[in-house]
């Protein structure tokens, strides 16, 4: 589906939809620190769908750009948000099980801290490359 979107909407979508995104992350931390599990899971759900609305609003705001233009932070960008999104699947699969076992919870929580940095680092290093990108058109 291609959906054609102004200009403003793209960038106010994605910074929107970032911002709702470390949002629930801040109460997905909380809530799993406070072993709140019923809230939770829920905001995981959430923040995984939020996750998808950026990366969409993501990619059409990349369409307004060269981002090849912004050099070597372009590839290194799309290494880490290739490896960020695919790495969403640790917590997601340590959290089941530690729901089944919960002396997995040291790993669950390792792996949930290690994909925040990464979503820290793929946002600041998305954020530098539209930066330095050309604009099109």
């Amino acid at each position: 589906m291609n959906l054609s979107l102004p200009d403003e909407s793209a960038a106010i979508g994605f910074v929107a939809s970032l911002a709702v995104t470390l949002a629930i992350l801040a109460g997905v931390v909380v809530t799993g620190r406070a072993a709140k599990r019923k809230v939770h899971i829920p905001l995981v759900i959430g923040a995984v769908a939020s996750l998808g609305v950026t990366i969409y609003f993501a990619e059409k705001l990349g369409e307004l750009y060269d981002l090849e233009s912004a050099g070597v932070i372009y590839p290194i960008h799309l290494a880490l948000a290739k490896t960020t999104t695919v790495g969403y699947l640790l917590p997601l699969v340590t959290g089941v099980l530690t729901v089944r076992d919960a002396t997995r919870i040291v790993w669950h929580r390792r792996c949930a801290y290690f994909i925040l940095v990464m979503t820290v680092l793929t946002a600041a290093t998305g954020t530098t490359m539209v930066l330095m990108a050309e604009r099109l058109g």
